[in-house]
Formats: structure tokens, C-alpha cells, sequence
């Protein structure tokens, strides 16, 4: 994506596809206050899957790492590049017997409104060529979606939340942010400017929740803030199955749990209270990806042009931004 440095005032809604959130994506901090839908000891948060079918190999055998296995939360966007049939059904077969939320792209594929584009709800450093690509991958994804439509109606029953029980704290896990599925409060533009990460704290008192885990961005970010209940978290996993950073081929996926990563190797993460939060690196088969990637995006198709850069050099962003901009994390 071309990114420029972004406002944080809240702007008029822009309601050209793409670029619009609808209402029905948007919910209150408040709704995720409730009794937990799952306790775990160990939780993996895996957004910005795309399709990537190595990169769910790579998810599958990381958890059995584990000294016991993880509860594993797809929080969306699980789909995007799998657009032939076999990838589509493969990816969703393989998703849907776990745990998931739907993202964006689960929500458009499942039905036949093209009002909001590919959902995304991008802001305004987005460029227009960007948002029109990505509203023309949506539409070839829905166009295979249509020849599953079992698929379809249980991506369209799939909750925009979910709240977990990691030992004793609460975790909100959503796609975008605390107010809509395609919002982008928990990006790395936003979550560098000091008052807006202060101005966070609210979510975590209105949703009762200590970590927030999210995706949607595509770029990591992890920061954390001093809520009424004290010292919160929020770590947003950018994209488990893209490169997160300049120069890596992995991506990235959240694990939050009673136990330490240990020799998993994490490449950042903080402590709050007994719950270690931490980003994994996803390492997955590259030449296998690209070259499922090129079969289905050639050169001069739209997800070529806006995403094989990403894949094979991954973008401009170095590890250090992904963290706060003044100094790191405790791990307290």
C-alpha cells in the first residue's frame, strides 16, 4: 500500500467501494464486555491468512510445537489470492473446523452487495489505484465463492467478534478495531501518535478487556496503554501469510498464553501479569506460495501489481516499527 503520514481527526465518511464502512460492520466496545466465548492456556491469533495455503502447513505444524496444543483463532480475511477452486475450497475445508471470525473479505464473498467494494474501508493514504485493485480481486473471489454456496453461508454465520479467557484475563479479538470490522484504530499509522494510543484506553474499559488481539492493517503493531483496570495490551499480527517486514518471506501470527514462546523464538512481545504476548514468526514454503500466487495472479492482473513486491521483498517497514515509537514494551 502507498501510505502517507495520516490524520487522526475523524473525517466525513467516504462512501466510494473500497473506502466505505458499512453499517452493518460496525459494533459498540461494549459488545465484546461479555461472558467469554472459550478459555485457553495458549491462544494463536492468525489474521491476513490470503489464501496462503503453505502458510497454514506452516500454522499447523507450529502450534504442534507446543507443549500443548493451542486453541487457533482465524480472525479474518482467511481468503483473498485463493481463487481457483481447489485453493478456495482447501482453505475454507481447513479454516472452518476451527475457530474464526469473519474479516471483510468473508463478509463480501458471502453475499452480493458490491456497494462497499472489497470491504476494506481503506483511509484516506491509501491511494485510489491501490483501492480499485483491490475491489477487482474481491469481485474474482466472489466469483469462485459462488460455486461453494455451503461455503458461502458459513462464512456469512461467522461472528465479526469473539472473547476468549487466557488463564484469568480477558482477550477481545477482532478484525479490524473495537467499533468496526474494517476499522483502522489499531493501525501502525495511527498507533504512532502518542494521543491517540491514550485515547485507546476507553475500548479496553468499555470492552472489560486487558490484550486486544487484531489483523486487518496488513502491518504489525504492537503498543499498550494505562486503562481504568490498569496496564492493557493491544497487538495487531499484520498478516500471517505475507511478509511483514523489509527484506523477510514469513508472516506473522499472535500467540498469547500462561507458558513463555520459549524456543518458538517470538519476535517481540511483552508480559502482563501471568500472560506472555508475543509475535511469531510463520515461516512457510516461499517457492511453493509464489508459485501458487503467479498461477493464479500473472503479471498485469491487479493482485500482482498491488501485492507480488510484498511477497517475494516484503514492504518498506522494518521490525522496530511495529513496536512504540518511543523506546519497547516491558515485560512486566
Amino acid at each position: 500500500m502507498a501510505r502517507e503520514s495520516p490524520s487522526t481527526d475523524h473525517e466525513s465518511p467516504d462512501e466510494r467501494p473500497g473506502r466505505s464502512c458499512p453499517l452493518h460492520y460496525r459494533y459498540q466496545p461494549a459488545d465484546l464486555a461479555r461472558a467469554p466465548d472459550f478459555g485457553a492456556e495458549t491462544l494463536y491469533v492468525a489474521g491476513g491468512l490470503y489464501g496462503n495455503r503453505p502458510a497454514l502447513a506452516a500454522l499447523v505444524a507450529l502450534a504442534a510445537r507446543e507443549t500443548a496444543p493451542p486453541v487457533i483463532v482465524f480472525n479474518g480475511d482467511f481468503n483473498w489470492f485463493n481463487v481457483d477452486a481447489d485453493g478456495f475450497e482447501t482453505v475454507n475445508h481447513e479454516v472452518l473446523r476451527l475457530r474464526a471470525l469473519r474479516g471483510n473479505v468473508e463478509t463480501e464473498i458471502a453475499g452480493e452487495d458490491t456497494a462497499a467494494g472489497c470491504g476494506c474501508g481503506y483511509p484516506e493514504w491509501v491511494n485510489d489505484a491501490e483501492v480499485e485493485r483491490s475491489n477487482r480481486i474481491l469481485e474474482r473471489l466472489r466469483d469462485t465463492a459462488r460455486r461453494f454456496p455451503a461455503i458461502r453461508s458459513r462464512l456469512a454465520a461467522l461472528p465479526m467478534h469473539l472473547v476468549a479467557e487466557v488463564g484469568r484475563m480477558r482477550v477481545a479479538i477482532v478484525h479490524g478495531d473495537a467499533h468496526s470490522l474494517a476499522g483502522w484504530d489499531y493501525s501502525q499509522e495511527q498507533l504512532a501518535h502518542p494521543a491517540h494510543r491514550r485515547r485507546i484506553a476507553s475500548d479496553f474499559e468499555l470492552a472489560r478487556a486487558r490484550v486486544i488481539a487484531s489483523s486487518h492493517t496488513c502491518l504489525p503493531a504492537l503498543t499498550d496503554c494505562e486503562a481504568a483496570s490498569g496496564r492493557c495490551v493491544l497487538i495487531n499480527n499484520g498478516a500471517a501469510g505475507m511478509p511483514n517486514f523489509a527484506g523477510t518471506r514469513y508472516g506473522i501470527v499472535t500467540r498469547i498464553s500462561t507458558r513463555p514462546a520459549g524456543r518458538l523464538n517470538a519476535l517481540y512481545g511483552t508480559r502482563l501479569g501471568a500472560v506472555h504476548i508475543d509475535a511469531l514468526p510463520l515461516r512457510y514454503d516461499h517457492r511453493r506460495w509464489l508459485a501458487a500466487f503467479s498461477a493464479n495472479w500473472p503479471e498485469g492482473s491487479p493482485a500482482h501489481a498491488s501485492y507480488c513486491g510484498r511477497i517475494t521483498d516484503g514492504p518498506s517497514c522494518a521490525l522496530a516499527r511495529a513496536l512504540p515509537p518511543h523506546g519497547t514494551l516491558a515485560r512486566v
